[in-house]
């Protein structure tokens, strides 16, 4: 990637963690910075609801091997929320939180990783990143000169900024025999394939989404299997009830497989233990299957407890997994009184406020639901002061209090600003729906 905009754009709204010292201000800054000192810069892209963020927060951005990062590269925290990291998602084309981007002093983009990653895989890989110092257009030229490992670390990269068409068109650049040769491997072929299905995804192609999903699922997929199993349960919902059962079928043990060997152990290698218990949950409900769907959200539920006890602040991940295996299950009782538990531990961010009082306007009780979603209003910012401005309009209709909620859109369209218009616009539909 080539220089990126000198523009001076300031993150830091809300970050989740800070370095023990005052960092800079923003990307820009960092990259200033990083030309006067000659390091690479380290951006963190994070926001207050991702519940990935929390599991790196408090899981693997700390101790020794942290502060060694932090001595290697210049850390600064994007907000996905703000007006500013927005703009930087996109320069970067950021889809995922969280996604840890390593810049050169230039701005060239090093590498990325994407998702939480256990600190034991998280480590080696951001530095190898800082280590190589290989951009893209180095890898490429790597890789044309016949480096199967470049190849597979080109498509990768692609894969990272989940730009199927491109990794593809730039591998079909190959001479054929280097292509064919690389293609052989293992893991470029997996690579390959990724890229055919994120092509297919953007393409809405729902048949090559489910035969590139199947290709991958039958690789060596690893920690990536909940998600690829997600994409191949939304692209197989139009099929024959037949197929799709026949289909599905296939993938049943190699997720338990998966549940067995990585989400119901004490120190699993994949991170992400949310996404397979609901992907399993998911397969189950597709393949009608309500026993077994129940019993995998029960037995995480029961384990999630266990892990957290009655402590909700000392592990937030785990705390917000229990909140959404609660609701998937529909333990509606006990999730109410958990939300109140999270808002009590969380005091300082919107974010469990808003839930509970979401849910409470959905239970069809927008007089409870108020106070709540006015208490999160008082510490939403960015792009969720809409979020939640939105919601709040919703409950003061149930209200009839149509002049509140017409004053609440005003006030809140005119402290937003020009940003986020999108939402913004959804904040004024909510007026007329």
């Amino acid at each position: 990637m080539k220089k990126l905009l000198a523009a001076a754009l300031f993150l830091l709204l809300a970050p989740l963690h800070a370095a023990e010292e005052k960092g800079p201000a923003g990307i820009a800054d960092a990259l200033k910075l990083a030309g006067q000192q000659h390091r690479p810069v380290l951006i963190d892209f994070q926001a207050v609801w991702c519940y990935s963020c929390y599991y790196m927060a408090s899981h693997v951005l700390n101790g020794p091997e942290w502060k060694a990062l932090q001595d290697k590269a210049i850390f600064v925290e994007a907000d996905a929320d703000s007006p500013e990291g927005q703009q930087w998602m996109q320069q970067l084309k950021i889809t995922f939180l969280p996604s840890y981007v390593v810049l050169d002093e230039h701005g060239e983009e090093l590498g990325r990783i994407l998702a939480e990653q256990p600190r034991q895989k998280f480590y080696p890989a951001i530095n190898a990143i800082l280590a190589h110092g290989n951009t893209l257009d180095t890898l490429q030229a790597k890789a044309t000169a016949g480096s199967r490992e470049a190849i597979t670390a080109v498509l990768k990269a692609y894969q990272a900024r989940n730009d199927g068409a491109a990794g593809l068109a730039w591998f079909a650049t190959l001479p054929p025999a280097l292509r064919g040769a690389a293609a052989k491997d293992a893991g470029t072929a997996l690579a390959l394939e990724r890229l055919h299905l994120a092509q297919a995804k953007a393409a809405k192609d729902e048949p090559a989404v489910v035969a590139s999903a199947r290709k991958a699922l039958a690789g060596p997929i690893g920690c990536d299997r909940p998600y690829v199993l997600e994409d191949l349960l939304a692209a197989s919902e139009k099929l024959p009830a037949a197929q799709r059962r026949s289909l599905l079928d296939a993938q049943r043990k190699p997720l338990d497989d998966y549940l067995a060997s990585q989400i119901f152990i004490a120190q699993p290698a994949c991170a992400d233990q949310r996404s397979a218990v609901l992907g399993s949950a998911d397969l189950d409900a597709a393949l009608g299957d309500s026993a077994a769907e129940k019993a995998v959200l029960d037995r995480a539920i029961a384990l999630t407890r266990q892990r957290l006890g009655n402590h909700p602040a000392s592990d937030r991940n785990l705390a917000d997994n229990l909140r959404v295996y609660l609701a998937r299950a529909k333990r509606t009782d006990e999730l109410d009184a958990f939300q109140r538990q999270l808002i009590a531990a969380y005091p300082d961010d919107y974010v469990y406020a808003y839930r509970y009082g979401r849910s409470l306007l959905e239970a069809g009780k927008p007089a409870e639901a108020l106070p709540w979603l006015e208490q999160a209003a008082g510490k939403a910012y960015g792009v969720n002061r809409l979020s939640v401005a939105a919601v709040r309009v919703k409950a003061l209709k149930a209200l009839h209090r149509q002049a509140d909620a017409e004053k609440l859109v005003a006030d809140t369209l005119k402290e937003n600003g020009p940003w986020f218009p999108r939402q913004a616009a959804l904040l004024k539909a909510t007026l007329s729906s």
